[in-house]
């Protein structure tokens, strides 16, 4: 990723889980090319932490704090963001935890909660962001499934693979809702990524076992997930909605 192309200059894009991994990857590329970015997260020592190291990369960076599982906080921040840049024009849904069970270990308040905080907040950023994309007739929602959401998860529990997979189906009938706005709405679904979050999942030989399940051979960094999601954001991919991209090393 350079800093040569300005595909998004002054585009106004949101990053829900900006402060960390594929999130945080995905803002630094979009400063590189131009965007007024706004990452959220609920910790304030994070946000604060990822906005100042982005900096580096682009001067239009901010952050909001906020659950976004929370109809109310997303309604909120949104409307903050379009007071102060009349509009959002790309929304990129990153935030998510992920967590090792058996069905027997997973209670209902876990069921909830892991669903809450993989999919509720994909739906709630998604709806309340049409009010400002329909009104420009514009605009770019890029969801992010998993691997786990197009077959199962070597990893997680089925709390979390129910949940990505629902966000496949929550992209393709968005983007047959929305297509006549001129919104598109794609995901992708990356396979292991080099992430805080992936790093429990390797201890012992764990890394070196998934290595070897990989075609590939290798586990993606965060910046190769990114660059897709831009792709999906950008104009070259106008024709493209409904669409659901496996970056994955050729696990399927």
């Amino acid at each position: 990723m350079g800093n040569n192309r300005v595909r998004f200059k002054s585009k106004v894009v949101f990053i829900s889980g900006g402060s960390k991994g594929i999130g945080f990857a995905t803002a630094k590329a979009f400063l590189l090319e131009g965007a007024i970015v706004i990452i959220c997260s609920r910790s304030k020592e994070n946000v604060e932490n990822a906005v100042e190291r982005l900096k580096e990369f682009g001067e239009e960076v901010y952050g909001e704090i906020g659950d976004l599982t929370n109809e109310t906080t997303v309604i909120k921040i949104f409307e903050k963001i379009n007071n102060r840049f009349s509009g959002i024009n790309i929304l990129v849904n990153s935030a998510g935890i992920a967590k090792r069970a058996e069905i027997e270990d997973i209670t209902l308040n876990e069921w909830h909660y892991y669903l809450d905080n993989n999919l509720t907040n994909c739906f709630l950023t998604c709806k309340h962001v049409l009010k400002y994309m329909k009104k420009k007739k514009y605009g770019k929602i890029i969801n992010i499934s998993s691997i786990a959401g197009r077959f199962r998860s070597k990893l997680s529990g089925l709390h979390y693979t129910c949940a990505k997979s629902a966000i496949i189906s929550l992209t393709r009938q968005l983007a047959a809702e929305v297509a006549k706005y001129g919104i598109n709405v794609n995901a992708i679904c990356p396979g292991q990524t080099k992430t805080e979050m992936l790093e429990p999942f390797l201890a012992g030989n764990g890394d070196n076992i998934l290595k070897e399940s990989i075609p590939l051979g290798y586990i993606a960094s965060p910046e190769q997930q990114a660059e897709v999601i831009l792709f999906l954001a950008s104009e070259q991919a106008n024709y493209i909605t409904g669409a659901i991209i496996d970056v994955n090393g050729g696990q399927l």
